[in-house]
């Protein structure tokens, strides 16, 4: 649906947002709506409409014409908020009950309207706070291994998959990613932010010509490998979740890159995890890691069997280089998520919200070490027990 609204762009305010939503026609008209604005995110508003009365909910998602975290000088395409509706009505396809309901959009006010997710938990605060969701790594594999295959080469006509690939186009967000984890990370630049008790570890960052030319290699994969639709910032923070249920979310930078990308994204999110926790929870997560990989790969090559298009799919040895070049792929871009998310411009609160300064410069050194690792080691990488290896010999 789309909706009938004024077409020249204007920030929306609660009022606004619910005038709006009475349009929809999911609320009772005479319903007297609440409004708040739950946004926390650095690129958008979040309006959630609610019907005290009867419960009923629904979210006004409005793309901001430039970050947040930045400000107007920071100017960003509206266009995102198309392509994050795009992309979940396209995700949805393949797996309708790990997206949220797309209900209308407007693409000159940016607005995507769509289903309430509150009774879910932001997945990151969740396991910040030592939650652990049995879902999770289940559902996150196969979302990944089904919304990566059915809009790949190997499950589609390659008219189809071209036409989807340049309606997908999103190059004014892929910038950000190029710049902020692929390139400002590996280089003294103002953009950084890190604590002063680690510039001695990302000097040496800076210094590695052979970190960086690894770093140039998976750039370029990132650049010129249009494999499949991805979600483009798949992290804790992008996923709902609770004990019997996973939803993604926010798929903005959407587009068609290499699969390794989104494994890699979610995999190093985990990752942060494992560094900050001990014990048992620790091992919890290091085996959401390996679930995750291991649920992707026996899901991807069941679909590969039964449902792919590729005219070499019966090679002995085929499915097994695509896998394998996946998860290559996959540690390389994991080692640059690490190092970005710890002296890059945006961090995460795995790490920054350790109180104690000292354990939290231990645990982004430990960060580094490992990103630093699996960018290297990548290549060498044969099995999913290979990445915990480099997690185990990483620690500090």
């Amino acid at each position: 649906m789309t909706l009938t609204v004024p077409t020249t762009y204007k920030a929306l305010t609660e009022e606004t947002a619910i005038a709006l939503a009475k349009t929809v026609h999911t609320f009772d008209p005479a319903a007297q709506l609440t409004c708040r604005e739950i946004g926390d995110g650095n690129l958008n508003y979040v309006f959630q409409i609610e019907d005290p009365n009867t419960g009923n909910r629904l979210i006004i998602k409005q793309a901001l014409p430039y970050a947040k975290i930045i400000g107007e000088s920071w100017p960003l395409t509206l266009k995102r908020a198309t392509i994050e509706a795009n992309v979940l009505r396209k995700h949805g396809e393949f797996v309708p009950s790990l997206v949220p309901v797309v209900y209308a959009t407007d693409e000159e006010l940016a607005i995507t309207v769509m289903e309430d997710l509150s009774h879910l938990e932001i997945a990151r605060e969740g396991l910040i706070n030592g939650k652990n969701f049995p879902r999770l790594s289940q559902d996150i594999g196969e979302y990944l291994a089904l919304t990566l295959f059915h809009t790949s080469d190997y499950g589609l006509h390659p008219f189809e998959k071209k036409r989807l690939a340049a309606e997908f186009s999103n190059p004014e967000l892929c910038k950000i990613t190029e710049d902020l984890i692929f390139t400002d990370p590996f280089f003294d630049l103002d953009t950084n932010d890190y604590e002063p008790q680690l510039q001695t570890e990302a000097e040496a960052i800076w210094s590695d010509r052979k970190l960086q030319l690894e770093v140039a290699k998976l750039k370029k994969s990132f650049l010129t490998e249009s494999e499949a639709l991805l979600h483009g910032d798949l992290h804790t923070g992008s996923i709902f979740a609770s004990q019997t249920e996973t939803k993604v979310i926010d798929p903005e930078f959407g587009f068609y890159g290499p699969i390794g990308f989104d494994v890699g994204l979610f995999l190093a999110n985990l990752i942060f995890q494992s560094i900050t926790r001990e014990g048992e929870n620790r091992q919890v997560i290091v085996e959401d890691i390996g679930k995750t990989w291991n649920v992707f790969a026996y899901s991807f090559a069941e679909l590969w069997k039964k449902q792919s298009v590729e005219s070499f799919k019966e090679t002995d040895g085929y499915l097994e280089y695509v896998l394998g070049k996946v998860l290559t792929d996959a540690a390389g871009f994991a080692g640059c998520e690490l190092i970005r998310r710890t002296i890059g411009l945006a961090h995460v609160k795995d790490l920054d919200s350790i109180e104690d300064t000292e354990n939290r410069i231990i645990s982004k050194k430990q960060t580094l070490k490992t990103g630093r690792a699996l960018i290297l080691q990548r290549q060498e990488i044969a099995s999913i027990e290979d990445i915990l290896q480099i997690l185990e010999e990483a620690r500090i």
